[in-house]
């Protein structure tokens, strides 16, 4: 499996999670959209799982490599979240964000490599970036839900225990993830922290979702709060891809 196939395993997910929505506003028995669903999720993953054996080595080197684990658990949690809350608008603003990342790795396939340089071949490898993107996933999940939550506060606050725990778990992964790399780099480079750029920048953002979380158990103003949560994601897409073409990071040890 090469990234020659991918355009094929992307339109038929796409096309099964489309067609798997609208039986959930369609059909009133949920089961068959959800098998729709499930069905993009395992065809998707098998694309994963192919390119991983194909190249040798987990598909998690390059930017373009980390939005396709995005593109994947954006739709896990979109769909996990709708087994619980039975949201259906969060199922589908899942499937669009996922889409808009699968369009751009089809429209920037140049991205994609097979090498993978010698500090990438550790043990924390795998742990720590995909636990990153999970963390990713959740936290943009909580981002939409935090701006429907906006829209109802004055006559629903139901999805305030959504957004809040989504925020919770996002930011455990997160911090699970900056560990994991704190590790790494020691063996890696001798020092567990060197206020990289992108060190700087994960540092801040996970500032940002503290911040929350800590105005939340105080009691702060609700609506306050939730503005947060935009913000936070600006510095969280900063990190992830923005870091990259700062000037500044040109030298990063994170820059591959």
């Amino acid at each position: 499996m090469n990234w020659s196939n991918f355009i094929y395993f992307a339109f038929a997910s796409l096309t099964l999670w489309i067609v798997g929505l609208i039986l959930l506003y369609r059909i009133k028995s949920l089961s068959v959209g959800k098998i729709f669903i499930f069905a993009g999720i395992l065809l998707f993953s098998v694309f994963i799982a192919g390119l991983w054996i194909g190249q040798g080595h987990p598909p998690l080197r390059t930017i373009g490599e980390t939005r396709l684990w995005y593109s994947l658990f954006i739709i896990i949690v979109g769909f996990f979240t709708y087994l619980h809350w039975e949201y259906k608008w969060l199922m589908g603003y899942s499937i669009l964000v996922s889409a808009v990342f699968i369009f751009v790795n089809l429209l920037k396939p140049e991205i994609h490599t097979t090498n993978l340089m010698p500090a990438l071949r550790s043990i924390w490898f795998v742990p720590h970036v995909t636990v990153y993107i999970l963390s990713y996933a959740m936290l943009g999940a909580a981002t939409i839900a935090a701006f429907a939550a906006m829209r109802e506060l004055r006559s629903n606050t139901r999805l305030i225990p959504l957004v809040d725990n989504l925020v919770y778990i996002g930011f455990g992964f997160l911090m699970m993830g900056m560990l994991m790399g704190a590790i790494w780099a020691k063996e890696a480079w001798g020092d567990y922290w060197s206020w990289d750029p992108k060190e700087v920048w994960a540092f801040i953002t996970a500032t940002a979702y503290l911040i929350y979380i800590h105005s939340r158990l105080r009691g702060y103003p609700l609506k306050y709060n939730l503005w947060l949560l935009p913000v936070a994601f600006i510095l969280l897409m900063i990190t992830w891809i923005g870091v990259n073409y700062l000037p500044a990071a040109q030298g990063s040890i994170h820059i591959y």
